[in-house]
């Protein structure tokens, strides 16, 4: 059996779960780097700042590792990582100190090498200004392999429907009795407005606020395409019901017409956040990045053993 070090390690990406204003579980996938001291670093741009909002004002988060795309592994056991998060206010540029993530993201997602080209590094500098986010376990559960069963395919077209069929399977993100999220990964079945879920005996949730995440990736962290759905979950025993209300979808498609909208939402982001702290723009070292990316490149330094956004 895998070492749970090695399993969490091997993962490329997880799905991480912050708590909205009303409670609902807010998950997208992202990189986590296991740390010494038993803490995950992850880290989010300042053109997607909410992670980092959500856990200022709440800060029961949950990882789960469930999508083994490009991990090497054949069938590997899930890990769920339930805790508490810290978020300082302070934007990092200066990748110094943070070498083991940066190079991390430059082996396993060698797009992300882009970045530090023009225009690139003009229009999308917002993408290496960081905010770092601390994640400390306080209960962490092996389950088995999430092996997906027949999905039954009707007329029935809830919100998000055509997205969600896409998928094999999707996480869905609850929470239990004290509010605190659980993520668990499931086959969403649409049914009539809403969709159908199993859940497995004995986890702990309770009906209440919920997301659904439908996400993927290549090998190589490419190709990725994530949409969540926000709504409220009933049911009991090993039957649920999500009925959604809202759909997010950061990228619905690669046309120039959605890359410019995404730039300028990014961009405003960006730039919301520094004017309400009142903090200059920060200027990015990329001859610091493009050394790191370089010695990624040349395999100088093993892959880690252990975002997209």
């Amino acid at each position: 059996m895998t070492d749970l070090h090695d399993l969490i390690t091997a993962y490329r990406t997880c799905e991480f779960a912050t708590l909205a204003r009303d409670g609902t579980p807010i998950l997208w996938p992202t990189v986590a780097l296991p740390r010494p001291d038993g803490t995950f670093l992850i880290t989010t741009s300042l053109g997607f700042p909410q992670k980092a909002l959500n856990v200022r004002r709440d800060e029961r988060v949950a990882l789960l590792f469930s999508d083994p795309t490009g991990s090497g592994l054949e069938r590997p056991d899930q890990v769920l990582v339930r805790g508490t998060a810290t978020c300082p206010d302070d934007v990092v540029v200066d990748p110094a100190g943070l070498e083991p993530y940066w190079r991390l993201l430059y082996e396993r997602q060698p797009s992300s090498r882009a970045y530090l080209s023009w225009p690139a590094t003009r229009l999308m500098d917002w993408y290496h200004m960081r905010l770092l986010i601390t994640v400390t376990p306080e209960t962490t559960t092996r389950r088995p392999t999430f092996v997906a069963g027949p999905r039954p395919h009707g007329d029935d077209a809830p919100l998000g429907a055509d997205r969600v069929r896409a998928f094999p399977s999707a996480v869905l993100g609850a929470v239990d009795a004290g509010g605190a999220p659980v993520l668990l990964r499931t086959v969403p079945l649409p049914d009539g407005d809403g969709y159908t879920l199993h859940v497995p005996a004995g986890t702990a949730i309770v009906p209440g606020p919920a997301g659904l995440l439908v996400h993927g990736h290549d090998e190589k962290l490419s190709a990725s395409r994530n949409m969540l759905l926000r709504g409220t979950l009933t049911g009991s025993g090993d039957t649920w019901r999500l009925h959604p209300t809202k759909l997010i979808e950061p990228s619905p498609s690669d046309s120039p017409a959605a890359v410019i909208r995404l730039l300028r939402t990014t961009r405003r982001n960006t730039r919301t956040y520094l004017t309400r702290r009142s903090l200059p723009r920060p200027r990015v070292p990329w001859r610091a990045y493009r050394a790191l990316a370089a010695t990624a490149r040349d395999g100088r330094h093993p892959p880690m053993r252990n975002d997209s956004q």
